[in-house]
């Protein structure tokens, strides 16, 4: 949590070099730019729990993906005040891709339905979240949020939850993602990782979004262009705090995205 607390502290020092005014929590707003809720949702055959985190954006606002690019502000969630919780694993909706001041940023604009899904250690389970998120407009506003929930013993669906839930990317393989090639060279700061995705091409313009899977690295916005039916995405990963590393492929998440669609690849050869 330290190193997502040192990362989103960066970004911030980044839209301020890049000229987008940020906000801090003592700065006058005319109104709250973001509302959060827990939807309880309902209790899985198999024991987990569905529930989602539900956030209202003000127009003109938006928030970011797990991945925000590099004008984004990174999440940070803490479950620890939970009751009765073993393991939430969020579920992200396919995000959008946001431009501002010449920079790319991923996210979600109006609002956000982030289902969660909830391991339980026994007894009734009491959900609560702390969290630090983004917002940004004209200005960018780190907010502080907490909200809580008993989740309920019901197997009732909340169509809001399921429809979140139906917005997430393909996987590889419902994607027809064939082969997965990366090759890595040093350069100034980092290296430089080069992955062709053998796979059809998806509706619309697409982009890439590079995670290491190791959150002391950072992943600058790649350059993607289609070569056929091979998809060529090219990344600079440094290390946060500028030191050597070491890159596991397997821990690489690559995500491609279109006008409306997404796919989600996991690892690379």
């Amino acid at each position: 949590m330290k190193v997502m607390i040192r990362k989103a502290i960066r970004v911030l020092t980044c839209l301020c070099a890049l000229g987008v005014p940020v906000l801090t929590s003592g700065t006058a707003r005319a109104e709250e730019p973001v509302t959060a809720e827990l939807r309880p949702g309902w209790r899985l055959p198999g024991g987990d729990h569905m529930a989602a985190l539900h956030l209202r954006l003000a127009p003109g606002w938006k928030t970011y993906w797990r991945a925000p690019g590099e004008a984004g502000i990174p999440p940070v969630f803490d479950w620890s005040g939970s009751s009765n919780v073993a393991r939430v694993t969020a579920l992200w909706p396919t995000p959008h891709i946001f431009r501002q001041s010449g920079a790319r940023s991923v996210g979600y604009k109006d609002e956000l339905v982030l289902p969660l899904r909830i391991a339980g250690s026994g007894g009734p389970v009491t959900l609560k979240a702390n969290m630090m998120i983004g917002v940004c407009s004209d200005i960018c506003v780190p907010q502080t949020l907490h909200v809580t929930a008993v989740l309920p013993d019901s197997t009732s669906v909340d169509p809001m939850i399921a429809a979140a839930l139906a917005e997430a990317p393909f996987t590889a393989k419902e994607a027809r993602v064939s082969a997965v090639r990366c090759s890595v060279s040093p350069t100034k700061g980092g290296i430089k990782l080069r992955a062709e995705i053998d796979m059809p091409a998806i509706t619309g313009s697409e982009e890439t979004v590079v995670e290491a899977g190791q959150p002391e690295l950072w992943a600058s916005e790649p350059k993607t262009r289609r070569t056929g039916g091979t998809l060529v995405s090219e990344t600079k990963l440094m290390h946060m705090e500028g030191k050597p590393f070491a890159l596991d492929r397997s821990k690489l998440r690559f995500t491609v995205l279109g006008d409306s669609q997404a796919v989600d690849i996991q690892g690379c050869g």
